[in-house]
């Protein structure tokens, strides 16, 4: 978040450098690589967005080429690993005052290198306002977009590609702030758009929509108001004051009317009566206080249009709503007037709000009229390093910014490869939610993980920097990275619905992030490279042993085998600890690891009872780890599946995360154990065993974010068994997910503090198998 100051009429980039905290390079980001832009003026507020290239770091694995060898050295590593540069799409959305609108685009102007477009599309009132003064500064022409279509075409892009985006707020309630997972499902619903004035939109489908009314009390009226009202004339200071106020000084309640009598009507006492009403016969002195009278000077419309039927939900947003600094104002949004409540039926009407406002004016603008003709080709995903998040305005709520005059509000989208859907295996996708536990709403689960990824930082730079022992410059990018982080986590303290809702799957993910940021794009390469060799040496005599057991022993050893592999997790620090300490460390101690049985969660007989029956057509297996976990875990369990019939889509992340196994990782592990192993070598010829990519790089798993191909794979195939390993896919990601097929999901437990409150010690076992109800 950045700040600004002074007056930017007139500025030059020279100016905007000194009236803001944090460098211009870093509000306007990539911007010597800026291809198109878009641009959302209110009466009020500028948006503007921006589509550029971005170049950074990613690690590529490859085989050796041993076409002039006669044999493979023993010592040599499976794989060669090599770091390129690569090129991805990269959408910026930058929200600031208008007062800051020439600053901003001289600054810009002056950093236009690239540019692939003349012509920037714009939206909006100030489309018409500032035209001249756009084309003059940017030597740009105009084009002028229908400001509906593109707020509408904007609220469905981020619905559908940020899965958190919208929130339902009641204010008392614990947390006050609740994150709703965003489904295909969406339509239809009201748009409320609050920016200057206000705007109600019916949206039906993509393209079908329907302006249904509005107000002129919007944002603009807070803002005038407070001007006259204070001494500033700054918006976010006038946010300041408003957080401070208490309306109930000015506003007259239900129960200043009726007293007690309210509970009998049926109506909340705190329910506003009359707005300002008691402002007349008040006692005020010698003037009404300016916190006090901002604490009540506007709020969104209460009444909703009187149509018969109504959505199921109302999505509120614009910058009139933010949720850091507007919980009275959302407080009263969220209450329906009484005399309305008959026109909803039976249903439940939700009011939903955006938390990041400056999204969804220029967002589906620049995407949809510029960037890409069939917009499902691709999925894009929220860059937490880039993006400020609900930034407060209240120094009490973020003790590390100082009062601030005017904000830059930052978000950033990357494009991925591939579009991403539903597993066609959930039960039911609208409900289906990832994540086992909201650090939202759990405190002490939040004071926790918070405190233990902020111990952790240390151990992260550590590795970042010896992953690249040729680099001059590692260390000072490591120290980057560490202060980027941890500001983040800080925030996350203060609030930690800042970017969504917050779970152990988003401060991984914001790691991971925060890492490629400063170019470090896969800390664990070696470590995994040296895990898979070992490991590699050790396949021939694993299934040796497996093969002299009798079938029922072989069962339980493969599930053994399946739970020592997964204790091989990087990411966690009772393993990790382990590991540098005693290199010698392997699988079988791994097994004396294990929790003797019966386990934490032992549905092992019902499993075993399962595989006397007939055999599954086909299994989905989602691999956890490189080295041990895949290698000697996951490829025997494989093995003998494929045995007794059953085909398998093994998937692995797109990309690195810890020392998770990568989907090219597993073809060069798949090429050396298929060389080793005839059922493996048939298989992976014969298509009975495919290896597949899930579209993700995390080290958690969202079942509704996957992998076109992979899911069409699945369907084709007609997967009936889901098998899901690893604390983070297992645990703290699908733990609750009810699929319609059978499914199994497994993990040791890594970490004594969510141990002991699943009931557990450290390495207990999950092993969780699961059949739908009939």
């Amino acid at each position: 978040m950045a700040e600004c100051g002074g007056s930017g009429s007139g500025s030059s980039g020279d100016s905007l450098d000194k009236s803001i905290t944090l460098p211009p390079d870093e509000i306007f980001r990539n911007l010597e690589n800026a291809k198109r832009f878009a641009i959302d003026i209110g009466g009020s507020l500028t948006k503007l967005a921006y589509y550029s290239t971005v170049q950074h770091k990613v690690a590529r694995v490859r085989s050796f080429d041993h076409s002039d060898k006669d044999t493979e050295q023993d010592h040599e590593p499976p794989y060669e690993i090599s770091v390129q540069e690569e090129v991805t799409a990269r959408l910026h959305f930058v929200k600031f005052e208008n007062t800051y609108i020439e600053a901003c685009l001289d600054f810009i102007k002056d950093h236009l290198v690239n540019t692939e477009t003349k012509v920037i599309q714009a939206t909006g009132g100030g489309a018409y306002k500032f035209k001249d003064l756009i084309e003059e500064k940017l030597q740009l022409k105009v084009d002028k977009e229908d400001v509906m279509t593109c707020l509408i075409k904007g609220c469905n892009f981020v619905l559908k590609n940020i899965p958190h985006e919208a929130f339902v707020y009641q204010k008392g309630s614990n947390p006050e702030f609740r994150f709703q997972t965003n489904h295909p499902s969406v339509f239809p619903y009201l748009l409320v758009s609050i920016g200057s004035g206000v705007s109600i939109v019916k949206v039906e489908t993509e393209d079908r929509f329907e302006w249904i009314g509005g107000s002129s009390i919007g944002g603009g009226t807070f803002w005038g108001l407070g001007a006259l009202l204070t001494k500033t004339k700054k918006f976010d200071e006038l946010l300041h004051l408003a957080s401070r106020g208490q309306h109930t000084n000015v506003d007259m309640l239900v129960q200043d009317i009726y007293g007690g009598a309210h509970q009998t009507l049926g109506l909340s006492g705190n329910l506003i009566a009359s707005s300002f009403g008691k402002s007349a016969t008040a006692d005020t002195g010698t003037g009404l206080s300016p916190a006090l009278a901002l604490g009540g000077a506007w709020r969104p419309p209460g009444r909703l249009p009187s149509v018969l039927l109504l959505p199921p939900r109302v999505l509120q947003g614009g910058h009139g709503q933010e949720p850091a600094a507007h919980d009275q104002q959302r407080h009263r949004a969220a209450r329906l007037p009484v005399r309305q409540a008959p026109l909803l039926g039976p249903g439940v009407l939700r009011r939903l709000f955006h938390p990041r406002p400056p999204r969804h004016h220029a967002h589906h603008h620049l995407q949809h009229q510029l960037l890409l003709q069939d917009p499902n080709q691709y999925s894009w995903e929220e860059n937490y390093a880039g993006s400020s998040g609900l930034m407060s305005s209240s120094p009490e709520l973020c003790p590390t910014q100082r009062p601030r005059s005017g904000t830059f509000d930052l978000l950033e989208m990357d494009r991925l490869e591939r579009p991403l859907v539903n597993l066609p295996l959930l039960l039911d996708p609208s409900s289906y939610v990832p994540d086992t536990v909201d650090l939202t709403d759990d405190a002490l689960a939040r004071k926790y993980w918070l405190t233990c990824f902020e111990e952790a930082l240390d151990g992260v730079v550590k590795r970042a920097v010896a992953s690249q022992p040729g680099s001059v410059d590692a260390a000072e990018r490591a120290e980057k990275f560490r202060q980027k982080y941890w500001n983040k986590l800080q925030t996350l303290r203060h609030q930690p619905f800042a970017y969504g809702t917050l779970t152990v799957r988003s401060l991984l993910d914001t790691r991971e992030h925060c890492l490629n940021e400063f170019n470090f794009p896969d800390p664990y390469s070696k470590v995994k490279q040296k895990d898979n060799g070992v490991a590699l040496k050790c396949f021939q005599r694993v299934i040796h042993s497996l093969d002299a057991l009798g079938w029922e022993e072989r069962q339980l050893a493969l599930v053994k085998g399946l739970l020592a592999g997964n204790v091989f997790d990087w990411g966690a620090k009772a393993v990790s600890d382990v590991l540098e300490s005693d290199p010698q460390f392997g699988f079988e101690e791994a097994k004396r690891k294990l929790q003797e049985r019966p386990w934490l969660v032992d549905s092992y007989s019902k499993w075993l009872q399962r595989l006397k029956g007939p055999p599954h057509k086909c299994a989905l297996i989602f691999a956890d780890n490189s080295g041990v976990d895949v290698i000697l875990g996951v490829f025997p369990f494989v093995r003998e599946l494929l045995s007794r019939g059953t085909e398998v889509i093994l998937a692995c992340n797109s990309g690195p995360a810890l020392n998770d196994v990568t989907y090219s990782e597993s073809l060069i592990v798949a090429e050396r154990i298929a060389a080793m192993d005839p059922v493996i070598r048939s298989a992976l010829r014969e298509g009975r065993l495919l290896l597949m990519q899930t579209g993700s790089s995390s080290p958690c798993l969202d079942l509704s974010r996957l992998d076109k191909g992979l899911a069409v794979l699945v369907r084709e195939r007609g997967a009936d068994l889901v098998v899901i390993e690893g604390m983070g896919r297992a645990v703290h990601t699908n733990y609750h997910a009810a699929l319609r097929c059978e499914s199994l999901k497994l993990a040791v437990i890594k970490n004594s503090w969510l141990a002991e409150r699943l009931g557990g010690r450290l390495f207990s076992v999950i092993f969780k198998y699961e059949v739908p109800a009939e």
